[in-house]
């Protein structure tokens, strides 16, 4: 990418200020979301989204992002830098003004930005209030200037510090401990988020380092092919095998607003469709994913007329076109409205026709010149359709089925006396022997006991007609009450707390990974509700005479024995659970079932998109992914046993 001559005014005059700053630092969840990781890493996502504004504008062709030591992050851009002139309303530099005033910047209807993705000015400013400590830096190609702020107050005027033929502007900051709960950056986090911008934004060439430990990681970010490219590297990363070759890729502008597509099929019975409104993800969709959906539904259906493919009273539904899609949806808009405050469902009512359009008309013609591939994928779907009227009818069946049966709840389950559905929870146990000493030891008041038994499922590579009659997965599906796929219902659930209790070792391990699959996949509200835990039994005994400890590290093992032996250095027994059926009811009630001692995981949803990522790479067909992903995995793991 090619940096444009300056032929456009960008200064003082551009800046406009819509209110203060007070509320950021009371409130700073209403502007990043939450004071957890995700909102620490949005801090950085900020000041890069203003560097990739300057880079749509067409002046800024590097972007460097570094981790230094003490978790400070400084992005820097060779863009025209943020403009150092009097703002007229505020009477001080525009770029102080930009830092210290909520809702100033070059956004809002100026000739500084046709499009932005910057959170409208919000973005430098709320990064600012929440930072300990930033400093500015901006080259002007004449002069650096520089300021320093301390939580959102200027400790000092701009000042000259130098002379430059260069323009860009550099930001540093230190996120601020009395608002955020962890101050540490992940690596991997920041990568996947300026690697993702490099794929929208083709040509832009991102660098990004973590000089945090001796040797310094760097990864160069930079795609000529755009979200074409995006789409060849999730299959590769995925370990996924693609029905065709090249990626379809179509692109069309119409005034000042662009849209573009890029999709490829591959042999999966999931799809992942990622859309972005001005670079932003719009996690939650909207209207331009309501275009796409309803453009490649009409395609498919009228190309299946048209070459006698489909039958007058047949139609494919939007879930049978998607199997096995990635697609990557991208708009560029001059006034995006964005649904919440972090953005995460587009609104511009405008954008439908733009998508659907854009999509009817070129994959049509795409299918048209090449009807090998059309015929691949169409199949593809029509496959899917058959087998979505096959869970039809096994749904069907298993109500009939159910309806005949004496009781519609599982036979083994251990249901509780207590009905309101916030004070309940079933414990899903594996096995016969530890299921006995659950239903033995839980309060029976609140505490369901399912024991699991026959072969487990893998439903990453089955569809959903395989999961009714399935002897494991059902009473699961019947015992929680919500069904599955799309006829799931929350509102339905009978337990708050649906608790996985599976062996503390490898076996136990993929037990839960085969039912978190399920969940995900199937029942996925149950997880974003906050639902699902892990249960965590204990890995060790300990005891010394009458005193006895649990432990469910190696580290508290240690610990204990240290406590328990004493400085006499007495003799500590130690045994070690193998399995949840080792234990007595008193045990497994006093360890893992008691909610006053026990340790559960709570498993969350913060980001679908990566999760969706290792359920493909670890229940997938592929080796080499999976064998990837553990190798660079291995050193988080604990409690593993070979």
């Amino acid at each position: 990418m090619q940096k444009v001559p300056q032929n456009q005014a960008y200064d003082e005059n551009q800046i406009q200020v819509l209110e203060g700053l007070e509320a950021v630092r009371k409130r700073p969840g209403m502007y990043i979301g939450s004071t957890g990781t995700r909102g620490l890493h949005h801090l950085v996502y900020e000041i890069v989204d203003n560097s990739i504004d300057e880079a749509l504008a067409g002046y800024c062709t590097e972007i460097k992002v570094e981790i230094l030591p003490g978790d400070i992050i400084r992005v820097t851009d060779n863009g025209r830098g943020i403009p150092v002139g009097i703002q007229a309303q505020t009477g001080l530099p525009a770029v102080t003004t930009v830092l210290t005033v909520l809702h100033a910047g070059g956004k809002f209807g100026g000739s500084g930005y046709k499009v932005s993705g910057g959170l409208h000015g919000v973005g430098a400013s709320v990064v600012n209030a929440l930072s300990e400590w930033l400093e500015v830096q901006v080259r002007d190609g004449e002069h650096i200037h520089s300021q320093r702020f301390c939580r959102g107050d200027a400790q000092g005027d701009l000042t000259v510090i130098g002379d430059t033929q260069e323009t860009g502007t550099t930001i540093t900051f230190k996120p601020d401990a009395e608002i955020f709960e962890d101050l540490v950056f992940d690596y991997e986090n920041l990568l996947n988020r300026l690697r993702e911008q490099a794929f929208l934004n083709a040509g832009v060439n991102i660098l990004f380092m973590d000089c945090r430990g001796e040797e310094v990681r760097s990864d160069r970010l930079c795609y000529e092919g755009g979200i074409r490219s995006f789409v060849e590297h999730i299959h590769k990363k995925r370990g996924l095998d693609v029905l065709h070759e090249d990626v379809i890729y179509f692109s069309t502008q119409v005034g000042d607003s662009t849209a573009e597509v890029a999709m490829q099929y591959n042999d999966s019975y999931n799809d992942l469709i990622l859309s972005f409104a001005n670079n932003i993800h719009t996690v939650d969709g909207g209207t331009h994913e309501t275009g796409f959906q309803r453009g490649l539904t009409k395609v498919f259906n009228d190309y299946g007329k048209r070459v006698n493919l489909l039958k007058d009273n047949e139609r494919l539904t939007a879930e049978d076109v998607r199997e096995g899609l990635t697609a990557i949806i991208s708009v560029k808009i001059t006034d995006a409205q964005f649904e919440g405050q972090t953005k995460a469902k587009l609104g511009n009512t405008e954008v439908t026709p733009l998508v659907q359009g854009l999509v009817t008309d070129k994959l049509m013609t795409f299918f048209e010149e090449n009807p090998a591939v059309a015929r691949a994928i169409f199949d593809k779907a029509v496959t899917a359709s058959k087998a979505r009227e096959a869970a039809k009818r096994a749904r069907e069946l298993t109500r009939r089925k159910s309806a005949l049966e004496t009781a519609s709840l599982p036979g083994k389950l251990a249901d509780c006396s207590e009905r309101d559905m916030a004070q309940t929870e079933i414990y899903i146990v594996e096995g016969d022997s530890a299921g006995g000493s659950a239903k033995s030891g839980r309060d029976r008041r609140y505490q369901a006991i399912l024991p699991l038994w026959g072969k487990m499922l893998n439903v990453e590579k089955a569809r959903l007609e395989r999961v009714y009659g399935n002897e494991k997965l059902m009473p699961v599906v019947t015992a929680l009450g919500t069904g599955l796929g799309d006829e799931f219902d929350l509102s339905k659930l009978r337990y708050g707390k649906v608790i996985i209790m599976a062996d503390a070792d490898v076996d136990g391990s993929h037990i839960r990974t085969l039912l978190l699959t399920f969940f995900f996949r199937f029942m996925r509200p149950l997880i974003s509700a906050g639902h699902v835990y892990l249960a965590q039994p204990p890995l060790f005994k300990l005891s010394r005479g009458r005193q006895v400890r649990y432990a469910y590290s190696d580290e508290q093992r240690d610990e204990y024995i240290k406590e328990l032996s004493g400085d006499t250095g007495a003799k500590v027994d130690i045994q070690r659970y193998k399995g949840l059926g080792e234990m007595d009811p008193e045990q497994l009630w006093e360890t893992t079932m008691n909610p006053e001692e026990r340790t559960m995981i709570k498993v969350e949803m913060e980001d679908a998109e990566k999760a969706d990522e290792v359920f493909t790479i670890l229940m997938g067909d592929k080796v080499g992914p999976r064998r990837e992903f553990i190798e660079e995995n291995a050193q988080y793991v604990q409690n593993l046993d070979i």
